[in-house]
């Protein structure tokens, strides 16, 4: 069996590691630690600072993937870069994640792969994506490709805001408190 690739840059140097995802997900252990993985392709910059931030922070480990046509050099943390190929860094992330771990996405295809994987995930913007919501954004991202087929544009895109920065800042220390106290991400029912 041929296991995936993927280069993983830790203190500045490259090294190519072979990684069987299965036996990863087989050997998951409860008092594992987390894992900040960030589809980092998209990801603006002051969301991976503060994600630097926290995981060195609380001592979590914290993962970049991005595909071979970007560069960063995180001041913690490590990247993994994956082959360029559509969706080879959403793939990547699906076979490495693990009950428990953060994923930090744009992508809702993404994120509803892994939050079926068990794991959590967060937009940039702040946003918590959940069971609760993530149909309902499958559906908008439906409609608006459905739009952009027949010819309709899409809106502006706005500057980021700090605010936007702050929102994230603060739902991050939401989701990290609910992944020590064990409770999952979804709205309590009243």
């Amino acid at each position: 069996m041929d296991l995936p690739r993927s280069t993983i840059r830790r203190n500045g140097v490259e090294t190519l590691e072979k990684r069987d995802p299965q036996a990863e997900a087989n050997g998951h252990r409860s008092d594992r630690l987390p894992v900040i993985r960030v589809d980092a392709d998209a990801c603006p910059v002051n969301v991976r600072m503060i994600l630097e931030r926290y995981a060195r922070r609380h001592q979590l480990e914290l993962v970049f993937y991005m595909d071979d046509s970007h560069e960063l050099s995180p001041a913690y943390g490590e990247v993994r870069r994956v082959g360029s190929g559509h969706d080879a860094v959403d793939l990547v992330i699906v076979n490495q994640v693990m009950k428990g771990d953060l994923v930090v996405t744009q992508d809702y295809g993404l994120a509803a792969l892994v939050l079926a994987r068990g794991a959590f995930t967060i937009h940039p913007s702040g946003m918590i994506i959940d069971d609760q919501n993530i149909d309902r954004l499958l559906f908008e991202r439906h409609l608006a490709a459905r739009g952009r087929r027949f010819g309709e544009r899409s809106a502006h895109i706005k500057p980021r805001q700090k605010k936007q920065d702050l929102d994230f800042d603060r739902q991050l220390q939401v989701v990290f408190l609910r992944i020590q106290a064990g409770l999952s991400l979804a709205a309590p029912q009243g």
